[in-house]
């Protein structure tokens, strides 16, 4: 009996030294448990024979005396090590595990073993794992996920974050403060919206801003679950902002013009215009606004009329190509002459990334006061033409301005003009040129030069082929000068031509 005392009691105290080989040494009470903590209790280990807890350093259960077996200990870690497994059985067929924590930034993570039987949970801290430069040997390509400049994250099949980047974690706590549970999504939904493979833009609030961040969200399938990639995209939507904003400025812009203003952009869609558009068109707003093409516009235009009829229908479309072609160039002016009598000035301008701009601008009162003032100056000249003295009428600024037939045939000048309009002294100096010396023309070329004191006066001058005439000078509205040119017959020495009435 003694001898079954003793061996029982050697048996004991070998089981005791065992256990305490697999432990670590005491350390002073009084830390915090966690990823976040400054000095948190790691090199704490954990022995499990199955699921219940048959030994624990000291230092493992303080402040958490409740584990008592392995899903106790699995709810304690499963925040900061998702990864955790749900039973031992699991180590049990790898031998060795390594967990690492979520937050890859912290230098901590779980060592599993299986030992005859028993399975050892070590919670390490950076001293006890390996080297920087060790793992990259390991396992290259989760340093580079790692180490990536946007975030990552793995989410699993009930949405938690398993793993996550330096970039991931960064963000999360910009986002939601340092404290806080790295396996809430960040970006709720995103798993069951996005289309695998394919962008989704989406956007997150700080709890500390009202500003919104965006990013490109893409989701790749996993064993796991789906593997995340999230990149920045606040510059472009900032620049698109920016851009809308512009563009509701000019449209503000536009709106206040007269002229009709359609942009269609590099694919040919009409991308803007202004309500003068309209109302020059008469299109309806909800085609306009439906974006058509370039050439459904202007074929719009042709069945309502509000462009000229082409002769040929079927060389139309090349018409078209040609105005585009032209107004690429910034080429196409045209005049418009409308079945309704309106009359419309249409240019085509190029603007930048390929877009065209069409401008619509009504001349229709120009082009009546100008056919106006046209027909009425053929009908002065008309009167002028049937006058039997010779008449020169000079502007203001001293140019021969127009003359009827009998001065033509007087003086045996055309009524074609140059580039550039006679002056006084080119017209005195060809009357000098057919009349005997006088003084009278220079002082007819100064009168027209004057600009006050200037009264009608009159004087004879004979041509050289003896012809006599009266000349008479009077002054006009607005610094013109009439010219009057009277043949006297009964002192003409020589017969001349006969003006025709």
């Amino acid at each position: 009996m003694v001898d079954w005392i003793i061996l029982a009691a050697i048996s004991l105290v070998s089981a005791s030294l065992a256990v305490q080989w697999l432990l670590p040494r005491r350390r002073q009470r009084g830390d915090n448990f966690g990823l976040s903590a400054p000095a948190s209790l790691y090199d704490a280990v954990f022995l499990f024979d199955g699921n219940r807890l048959i030994s624990h350093s000291d230092i493992a259960l303080e402040g958490f005396e409740a584990v008592r077996d392995w899903p106790d200990l699995r709810r304690l870690l499963q925040r900061d090590f998702p990864s955790f497994p749900e039973t031992p059985d699991h180590i049990r067929h790898l031998g060795t595990l390594v967990i690492p924590a979520i937050d890859c930034t912290v230098e901590r993570d779980i060592l599993c073993e299986w030992i005859d039987g028993i399975v050892r949970v070590q919670l390490r801290d950076s001293a006890e794992r390996p080297t920087l430069v060790q793992r990259d040997a390991q396992d290259p390509i989760r340093l580079a996920m790692e180490q990536a400049p946007y975030p990552v994250w793995l989410l699993d099949h009930q949405g938690n974050v398993r793993w996550c980047n330096a970039a991931y974690v960064t963000l999360v706590r910009k986002v939601r403060g340092p404290d806080t549970d790295l396996t809430a999504p960040l970006f709720p939904g995103a798993d069951g919206d996005a289309r695998l493979g394919a962008k989704t833009r989406i956007s997150i609030s700080s709890e500390s801003s009202e500003n919104k961040l965006w990013f490109d969200l893409t989701l790749v399938d996993h064993p796991e679950g789906h593997l995340c990639y999230a990149v920045d995209i606040n510059a472009i939507v900032a620049a698109e902002t920016a851009q809308r904003k512009f563009v509701q400025t000019m449209t503000k812009t536009f709106a206040q013009l007269s002229i009709g203003l359609a942009i269609f952009d590099r694919n040919r869609q009409l991308a803007l215009f202004n309500p003068a558009l309209i109302d020059l068109t008469t299109l309806p707003p909800d085609f306009l606004s439906c974006r058509p093409s370039l050439s459904s516009f202007f074929d719009r235009l042709r069945d309502q009329h509000m462009m000229p009829e082409p002769k040929n229908y079927r060389s139309w479309r090349s018409q078209m190509n040609d105005l585009l072609e032209a107004a690429e160039d910034g080429n196409y002016q045209e005049t418009w002459s409308l079945p309704s009598g309106s009359v419309y000035s249409v240019s085509g301008r190029p603007h930048p990334d390929g877009a065209v701009a069409f401008l619509f601008e009504d001349i229709t009162a120009e082009i009546t006061l100008t056919r106006r003032f046209r027909s009425e100056m053929d009908l002065m000249q008309s009167v002028l033409d049937k006058l039997a003295d010779a008449i020169a009428v000079f502007g203001d600024d001293g140019t021969l301005a127009f003359t009827n037939r009998a001065y033509q045939e007087l003086w045996g000048a055309s009524d074609e003009t140059g580039f550039e309009p006679d002056s006084v002294l080119d017209v005195t100096r060809s009357w000098q040129d057919q009349c005997a010396a006088t003084p009278l023309l220079g002082e007819v070329r100064d009168f027209v030069e004057m600009r006050d004191n200037r009264a009608e006066w009159s004087g004879e001058i004979r041509m050289r082929n003896g012809t006599d005439l009266t000349c008479f000078v009077s002054p006009m509205q607005n610094g013109a000068t009439i010219v009057r040119f009277v043949v006297d017959e009964l002192a003409t020495t020589q017969p001349i031509r006969q003006i025709s009435a």
